[in-house]
């Protein structure tokens, strides 16, 4: 019995299933490398949760002073901001506060502005009633 045409026939199987190990090999490593960088992601999330959570404590609460007026950031322009609002007759973008307190119309100063307008909005004085459009609480 000639067991050549047998022999090839398992070499040619053999390569077939060596080269589809060394596939799944290389498929291991790429999904062990995308998890570690998943398993890390997720890390420096918990750290940043517990950071966060560590300095929540430290956010002034909202408080009100004798008057019954909420305590306000210690910051020139929140009053001022709040005056425009006063005398709005309507909803405001941070552009226009720039612009009635004379600020350049500069994109630093126009984000400065929605950044305190947005913490107003935190504190309870203001209202985003839409994306970028704010107004006072009544």
């Amino acid at each position: 019995m000639n067991l050549n045409p047998l022999l090839q026939a398992l070499d040619l199987q053999q390569d077939a299933v060596r080269v589809l190990a060394d596939d799944l090999r290389t498929q291991i490593d790429t999904v062990q490398a995308q998890l570690h960088e998943a398993e890390l992601r997720l890390e420096h999330l918990a750290i940043t949760r517990t950071t966060i959570t560590g300095l929540a404590d430290r956010i002034p609460a909202q408080s009100a002073d004798p008057s019954g007026s909420l305590e306000l950031p210690e910051h020139p322009d929140y009053p001022r901001i709040l005056a425009v609002f006063n005398d709005a007759t309507g909803p405001l973008r941070a552009r226009d506060i720039c612009q009635a307190l004379d600020f350049e119309l500069l994109p630093k100063h126009i984000e400065r502005t929605r950044a305190k307008m947005k913490r107003l909005v935190t504190l309870g004085i203001l209202t985003e009633t839409e994306p970028g459009t704010f107004s006072k609480q009544h």
